[in-house]
């Protein structure tokens, strides 16, 4: 009652109603606002002092067990998780180590309150006129109440909550203590949390003696770790630390003399830190991990399958290739390398891990085009066929469908080896209509293809999403002897004590026979010839036994190309993100380019033998005509005129039977009625598969 009674005076002034001095309207609307303000602020508590986490936490280390991988010789690939340690004296620490954080994080942090105005309102220009978030107006002290006690949520709630944190931070510390506590609390990247524990890890030395450049690089870091990775981009890295330079000369903390010693001082990573390869072979190594022995809760080292030395010669073959086709639209390339029993030697998951983490090698699925063909054949040889047996190039039409082949023309009569070899699309189609589009993926299933495979007719020439990782363990078969085989990356895991807690046996490793003789001789035969005369004549190698199939789908939006040799293959998918098409890129060009530079550089390491010939031929098994072979093989004289709708002339000469002991299937009529070859015009590429058929594999 009192306080209205003050105010109500106030209101009417010592004259009377509606007469107060200037001095009464100042205090008036003072304790108004004092008022409305105090409201305020209760209000405000009450909404975000709610769930407000415990500050007792504030000294507590949560620390992730950090994991160090291993490539098979005992070479270091990268360290996962987190490494501590001690806290950094601020007083031990030359005076532009801390001033460095502050010039590029917060440079009025010795004066706000622990928020700043200022910054909040430029940051809040800034991104409105940018229409996107380019600049944050977080104070070191919000960002050490974020780190400590909130979630990385951009909500209301946690940024009254980091707010409310700040304020409270800065009434109980000192700027100083404040400082402290942010660098040796803040993530620097490459498992390393606090300034000591990042010098250590970058630069194997203390915080203490960083230089001037070092200090800079560092305190760029704290913008995205992994974008200005000096391991990984070296080069975004080292212009992070000039803009940091730049600020810590502006604002007195270094002299121009030594700023422009700083830039001309190379800063040296870790050579350790620097070794460090296949990011994305360890994200997948990440995941089997927890399936192998659930959640580390201590530090362990894992022994993997990887050869350095591989890994290198890949990233160099995708790296150069990749620059040399980007005028075409070549994007992004994966590559997975194996041997014989399936162990991961090699993985490229996409251009650039710090750019994107996504594995392409591993979780893409893309269309295989005719890198799927061999699927057929293996069916066809299996059913009887042999590499000599005559099949016909000629329009053939399923239902509204008509494929054409690549070249636009049609051979008529040739060998399937032939087949194989120019990557015939009309023959696979009519020997998987013939033979049963089922049996072709069962066919692909057993060799070790595991994503979904639709039966439609489009599904012969390759309309099959799969991964690389899949198309190289299925054709690891044809390297290996006839072996079905699992890619894994794990040989063992043990703790840094030595004890060994997961071990992979014996029975794991065994591959199971999953192509018998002589398919898997003719198999063989038939994809060398894809290499010796067919559409990969780019990837030969002299004095090398080597074998593989291209593939392109419509509109060139794929390129494949998986090659092997004895007890190695390699799987290459060149492409782009968005599924769009590239500028005419065949498996023939751009991923065959990977594939040949990498085992190129590959193939004296792993002093490769001959592709074996598997389990024993059955008994009395006779070889093919080796005549007819290459009579089959040759290009087919009348392909003009077949091309213009002529007849060609009746071959006097019939093909060879073969033994008798050895019973050939020949190659039926697919059952939907064709067109005459006068009046079929070839559509230019495949049809959108029909979703009526529900069986799938």
């Amino acid at each position: 009652m009192a306080g209205n009674a003050f105010l109500d005076r106030m209101k009417r002034g010592p004259g009377g109603p509606g007469e107060r001095s200037l001095l009464q309207r100042i205090l008036y609307w003072g304790v108004v606002a004092g008022v409305w303000g105090l409201i305020f602020l209760v209000v405000f508590f009450a909404v975000f002092a709610r769930d407000l986490p415990d500050t007792s936490a504030l000294y507590d280390i949560d620390r992730q067990p950090s994991v160090t991988y291993l490539d098979r010789n005992g070479a270091l690939i990268a360290v996962r998780g987190s490494q501590q340690a001690p806290p950094a004296d601020l007083e031990a620490l030359p005076d532009y180590v801390p001033a460095a954080f502050i010039a590029i994080e917060d440079q009025r942090f010795r004066w706000h309150p622990g928020f700043d105005p200022v910054g909040m309102v430029r940051a809040m220009v800034a991104n409105m006129r940018a229409g996107r978030v380019v600049q944050g107006g977080s104070t070191i002290t919000q960002q050490l109440a974020k780190n400590l006690f909130l979630t990385p949520d951009q909500t209301l709630r946690r940024k009254g909550q980091e707010l409310m944190l700040a304020v409270w931070l800065e009434m109980k510390f000192s700027k100083d203590e404040i400082l402290a506590l942010y660098l040796n609390r803040v993530y620097f990247g490459a498992g390393a949390y606090g300034i000591e524990a990042a010098s250590q890890r970058y630069f194997d030395k203390s915080a203490k003696d960083l230089s001037v450049g070092e200090a800079a690089l560092l305190a760029g870091l704290l913008k995205a770790p992994s974008r200005y990775s000096p391991v990984s981009e070296s080069e975004r890295a080292a212009a992070r630390a000039t803009v940091v330079l730049d600020e810590m000369e502006e604002s007195g903390v270094i002299t121009t003399e030594q700023r422009a010693q700083a830039v001309l001082e190379p800063v040296r990573v870790s050579r350790t830190l620097a070794t460090q390869h296949a990011q994305y072979f360890v994200d997948w190594l990440d995941k089997e991990i927890r399936g192998l022995v659930g959640e580390p809760t201590e530090d362990l080292i894992v022994e993997t399958t990887l050869d350095l030395t591989l890994q290198t010669a890949a990233e160099r073959a995708v790296t150069g290739v990749l620059r040399e086709n980007a005028s075409r639209g070549v994007e992004q390339a994966a590559l997975v390398a194996l041997d014989g029993d399936g162990r991961v030697r090699a993985m490229i998951g996409g251009a650039s891990y710090a750019d994107s983490q996504f594995n392409r090698a591993v979780d893409a699925r893309r269309q295989a085009g005719s890198a799927f063909k061999p699927f057929v054949y293996l069916t066809a040889v299996e059913a009887g066929y042999t590499p000599q047996t005559p099949v016909i190039d000629e329009p053939i039409r399923i239902g509204s469908w008509e494929p054409r082949n690549y070249s636009g023309r049609f051979i008529g009569r040739t060998t399937l080896s032939n087949a194989v070899a120019q990557s015939t699309n009309t023959i696979a189609v009519s020997l998987a209509d013939s033979l049963g589009r089922d049996n072709v993926a069962r066919t692909a299933r057993r060799l070790g293809i595991t994503s979904r495979i639709g039966l439609e007719p489009a599904m012969a020439l390759g309309a099959v999403e799969v991964s690389p990782i899949e198309m190289a363990q299925a054709y690891d078969a044809f390297a290996n002897g006839g072996k079905r085989v699992t890619a894994y990356g794990i040989s063992r895991i043990r703790t840094r004590e030595g004890r060994v807690i997961y071990q992979r046996s014996a029975r794991e490793s065994r591959p199971i026979q999953a192509i018998a003789n002589p398919p898997l001789l003719y198999m063989n035969d038939m994809l060398r010839g894809v290499i010796t005369s067919g559409t990969a004549r780019s990837v030969a190698i002299s004095g090398r036994d080597l074998a593989g199939k291209t593939g392109t789908t419509s509109d060139y939006k794929d390129a494949w190309f998986v090659g092997y040799t004895g007890g190695f293959v390699t799987a290459v998918w060149v492409g782009k993100d968005d599924n769009t098409a590239m500028r005419g890129v065949t498996g023939g060009q751009a991923p065959a380019a990977i594939w040949r530079a990498f085992m190129t550089a590959a193939l004296p390491r792993l002093d490769a033998p001959r592709i074996p010939d598997g389990p024993p031929l059955p008994e009395g098994w006779q070889p093919p005509d080796a005549v007819g072979e290459l009579i089959g093989s040759m290009e087919d004289p009348y392909a003009d005129e077949i091309e213009r709708g002529i007849e060609p002339t009746p071959e006097p000469r019939q093909p060879e039977r073969p033994s008798p002991d050895q019973p050939v299937i020949r190659p039926t009529t697919p059952q939907p009625e064709r067109r005459d070859p006068e009046v079929q015009r070839p559509e230019p590429g495949l049809p959108p598969e029909k979703k009526a058929d529900p069986l799938f594999f």
